[in-house]
């Protein structure tokens, strides 16, 4: 890639960047009026969380020790699966959200977090077999297979509120936004398998990757601001 080219790419990343902050920030405003973050505190917990750890914390890491440093590296990684974490404990929300009036499948979709949380574990566990950077891997391995499972517990989430016809509009709109986060990553790996990782492949995925939460953003601001209604919850919603 030529140094133009490099340029260009560095430009539109940390614009994209800079505009994901902005839109956290907007979503946390939006939530914050009129008392929406009472209905809907998993979706402001995880927005603060990007901020301030992405947003905030990475970067004083990286300013103080360097993108090439050790330091960022384990920060970065150790952010990446509490960030993660927080994207399964909102799906979590979702679902019992999505099962208030249905406690039959509460209880099946209960056990289908649990279990897929012991699967996560059990799929990175597997790296401690080796017997050199323990750490590095298992860390690495735990944050990319949760990321996947929280994909696929959303997709299925949606098939769920679809096949049972759940009348909650602001929840199918809310998985769906996750829904453009989470399929990210997954996107990218499979752009850059089947196109042989060229370099086309690869400025493309370094492009979408950073689109994915600020569409994600824009999905959930157009949701709490524009179409959140009065949506009659019990007790303490965590989605």
């Amino acid at each position: 890639m030529s140094s133009s080219g490099a340029v260009t790419t560095d430009l539109v990343v940390n614009g994209i960047q800079y505009a994901t902050y902005v839109l956290e920030v907007c979503v946390c405003v939006s939530l914050i009026r009129g008392g929406r973050w009472r209905r809907l505190k998993g979706v402001g917990l995880y927005v603060a969380s990007l901020f301030l750890l992405d947003g905030v914390a990475r970067t004083a890491v990286r300013y103080c020790f360097g993108p090439a440093s050790a330091q960022f590296f384990y920060f970065y990684w150790m952010t990446d699966v509490v960030i993660g974490l927080s994207a399964f404990l909102v799906i979590c929300g979702f679902y019992w959200r999505a099962c208030l009036k249905k406690e039959k499948l509460w209880g099946r979709a209960r056990l289908l977090l649990i279990l897929m949380l012991f699967v996560i574990l059990a799929a990175s566990t597997r790296s401690l077999i080796h017997y050199t950077h323990l750490y590095v891997t298992f860390v690495i391995g735990f944050s990319q297979n949760l990321y996947f499972a929280c994909l696929v517990l959303n997709t299925l989430l949606y098939v769920m509120l679809q096949l049972f016809a759940i009348d909650d509009d602001e929840l199918r709109l809310l998985v769906c936004g996750l829904g453009v986060q989470l399929a990210g990553v997954p996107a990218c790996f499979a752009l850059l398998h089947f196109t042989a990782n060229n370099s086309l492949a690869r400025v493309l995925a370094v492009s979408l990757a950073p689109c994915c939460t600020p569409g994600m953003l824009l999905v959930w601001l157009y949701t709490v601001a524009w179409r959140s209604g009065d949506v009659e919850l019990p007790g303490i919603v965590q989605a």
